[in-house]
């Protein structure tokens, strides 16, 4: 049946919901986007007069549909080049979604989502559905075809692992600025003692290149091994501005609500680094300088207001 404009209005209203749900799922905006958009495909086939509760029906295919994409996902991983992270989504990008409470906001930090990765897909939506988005068991048991008792179960393991793994402090965009302006004056510095200071012992930092950037296999561990990679990452060099073509410009900015380091090439984003904020110090450092985890970035980049580069880079 051919879709009304209402029907199609009741879809619009739910996209920016859905997006923000199938990311927290699959961990990539462009998959995310790919999952919204074959919702509405279902939706345009189905006769939606006999559906009694859109938003319901909406987010149970969605769901399903990201289910099964995890599952094949997963298998692309195993072979993909070096370490794999999450799309990196800019300040004020819709698809972060609810941000009211704290356990909204961190339910999109790359330290959770890093996290949710070590979940089974069952335990990954029962978190995100009830953690994120409020759902109660009873709605996640009919969405997932669970019991109400079983969603309680897996929400309750799939909490400790989280928070077994969450270390992170919640920063406001003022406190954001001020940590990426001392991290970057500490990096540029030439020397290693400024950074080891800002540093949590176990610091960490993982790079994705995709096998397109180079990017290490293995991460970075240590507060000692991490300050000396940041600080020759942050070393001037031709070779440098060759790969990512030119000299970057580096922004202090936030990618899914924590600190962020975000380096633009003539308006291209080029490289986030996330910075993972504990009481104790920088505890991680993600960086995303995979070029197909960044055509987002880049689009939000040129739409929003960033103001002045703190510094050139390389």
């Amino acid at each position: 049946m051919a879709l009304t404009l209402d029907d199609v209005d009741r879809f619009e209203a739910a996209r920016p919901r859905l997006g923000a749900i199938a990311y927290r799922l699959l961990g990539s905006a462009s998959e995310a986007e790919d999952a919204v958009q074959e919702t509405f495909l279902r939706w345009q086939a189905a006769d939606v007069d006999r559906v009694e509760v859109p938003e319901a029906w909406l987010t149970k295919v969605l769901t399903n549909l990201c289910l099964n994409q995890l599952t094949s996902a997963r298998a692309r991983r195993e072979t993909y080049v070096g370490q794999w992270l999450p799309e990196p989504l800019l300040a004020g990008d819709p698809m972060l979604g609810p941000a009211d409470t704290a356990e909204q906001r961190e339910s999109v930090s790359f330290a959770v989502l890093a996290v949710l990765e070590r979940l089974s897909p069952g335990e990954r939506a029962v978190y995100v559905l009830r953690e994120a988005f409020g759902y109660p068991h009873r709605e996640i048991a009919e969405i997932l075809d669970l019991t109400e008792a079983a969603s309680q179960q897996i929400f309750h393991r799939a909490k400790q692992h989280v928070a077994a793994g969450k270390a992170r402090t919640e920063v406001d965009e003022a406190a954001a600025r001020r940590v990426v302006e001392e991290f970057l004056a500490a990096a540029t510095s030439g020397r290693t003692e400024p950074l080891v200071r800002l540093l949590t012992q176990d610091a960490v930092s993982i790079g994705d290149g995709g096998g397109k950037i180079p990017a290490r296999a293995k991460a970075f561990e240590g507060a000692l091994a991490v300050a000396k990679f940041l600080r020759g990452l942050f070393r001037p060099s031709k070779a440098k501005r060759s790969l990512v073509g030119g000299s970057p410009e580096v922004y202090a900015s936030t990618a899914n609500g924590d600190p962020a380091v975000v380096a633009v090439v003539a308006g291209r984003v080029v490289g986030v680094m996330c910075l993972e904020v504990t009481a104790e110090g920088i505890a991680g450092f993600r960086n995303q300088v995979n070029p197909d985890k960044l055509e987002r970035a880049t689009r939000r980049w040129a739409a929003s207001d960033h103001g002045e580069p703190l510094l050139h880079a390389f």
